[in-house]
C-alpha cells in the first residue's frame, strides 16, 4: 500500500526533470543571443570599433582608424595654415603688392611647391623632418592661393568656400559608406591621371592664347569635377591603399585635391558672374 507513494514521487521527479530539460534548450538560446550582442555591439564612441572594408582584420581595422585620423589632423593644420597666410597675405597690403608685383618671387612660390614635392615624396617617412618639409610646403602652396584669391571678389571667395566644404563632406562619407560596402574605385586612376594632364596643359596653353570666358567656365567645371573624382579615389586609397607610415603622402595628395577643387570652383563661380 505504499508503494504509489514512491511511484508518484518517481513520476514526479521524472517530470520537473523532462521539463528541466525542455527549458534549458531555451537558457542556452538565451546566453547564446546575448553572447552573439555582446560580439556585435559597436561603442558609438569608438571609431575602431567601425568596420571599414569587408575582409578587414580587427587589428588592421584598428591601425587603419588611428592612420585616418592622424591623415585628417595633418590636413586640418594645413588648411588653417593656409587660411592664416591668406589672412596675412589679403589685409596686409604692403605684402600683397609685393607678391603681386615682384616676379621673381612669384616664379619662386610657383615652381617651389612643384620641386617641393620631390623631397616630400623622398624623406616621408623620416620624422621630423618629413612634417618640417610639409610645412615649408604647405606655406608656398598658401601664399600662391592667397595670391590668386585676391583677384577674387569677397562674395565669391566665401560662396566657393561654403561649395568645397559641402562637396568634400558628402564626397568622404560616400566613399567611406561605398568602401565598406565593398566598392572599389582604383579603376578610376588612370583616367583620373590622364584628365589631369590634359587639365595642365589646357592651364599653360591659356598663359600664351587667350580664350573666351565660357571656354575657360567650361575647364573650370571641368578642373571641378576632375578634383572632385580625385577626393573619392584619394580617400578609398587612404582606407585600403596607402601603407601607415605613409600619413604624410596621403595629406599631400587630399590637400592638393581640396585647394585645387576650391580654385576651380572659384574660378567657375566667377566666370558665371561675368
Amino acid at each position: 500500500m505504499s508503494s504509489p507513494a514512491p511511484a508518484r514521487r518517481y513520476s514526479g521527479t521524472m517530470a520537473s526533470s523532462s521539463e528541466t530539460l525542455l527549458n534549458k534548450p531555451h537558457a542556452d538560446s538565451s546566453l547564446d543571443e546575448a553572447d552573439r550582442k555582446d560580439e556585435t555591439y559597436i561603442d558609438p564612441e569608438s571609431l575602431e570599433e567601425l568596420p571599414l572594408a569587408p575582409g578587414m582584420s580587427r587589428t588592421d581595422n584598428m591601425l587603419r582608424w588611428g592612420f585616418i585620423r592622424k591623415v585628417y589632423g595633418i590636413i586640418s593644420a594645413q588648411l588653417l595654415l593656409t587660411v592664416i597666410t591668406c589672412s596675412v597675405v589679403l589685409f596686409s597690403p604692403p605684402v600683397l603688392q609685393f607678391t603681386r608685383t615682384n616676379v621673381p618671387f612669384q616664379l619662386v612660390f610657383f615652381l617651389g611647391p612643384l620641386l617641393g614635392l620631390i623631397p616630400l615624396y623622398l624623406y616621408q617617412r623620416q620624422h621630423p623632418l618629413n612634417l618640417i618639409l610639409l610645412g615649408a610646403w604647405t606655406t608656398m602652396i598658401s601664399v600662391t592661393v592667397a595670391v590668386a584669391v585676391s583677384f577674387y571678389p569677397a562674395k565669391i571667395v566665401l560662396e566657393a568656400v561654403a561649395l568645397t566644404t559641402s562637396i568634400v563632406l558628402g564626397l568622404t562619407a560616400y566613399t567611406f559608406r561605398a568602401v565598406k560596402k565593398g566598392k572599389d574605385f582604383s579603376m578610376m586612376g588612370p583616367f583620373l591621371f590622364s584628365g589631369l594632364i590634359a587639365l595642365v596643359m589646357w592651364s599653360f596653353i591659356q598663359v600664351f592664347v587667350p580664350v573666351a570666358p565660357i571656354v575657360q567656365s567650361v575647364f573650370a567645371l571641368l578642373g571641378a569635377v576632375l578634383f572632385s573624382a580625385y577626393i573619392v579615389y584619394d580617400t578609398e586609397s587612404l582606407i585600403k591603399r596607402y601603407d601607415l607610415d605613409q600619413y604624410i603622402w596621403a595629406s599631400v595628395h587630399l590637400y592638393l585635391d581640396i585647394i585645387n577643387l576650391f580654385l576651380e570652383l572659384m574660378r567657375l563661380l566667377n566666370g558665371g558672374r561675368n
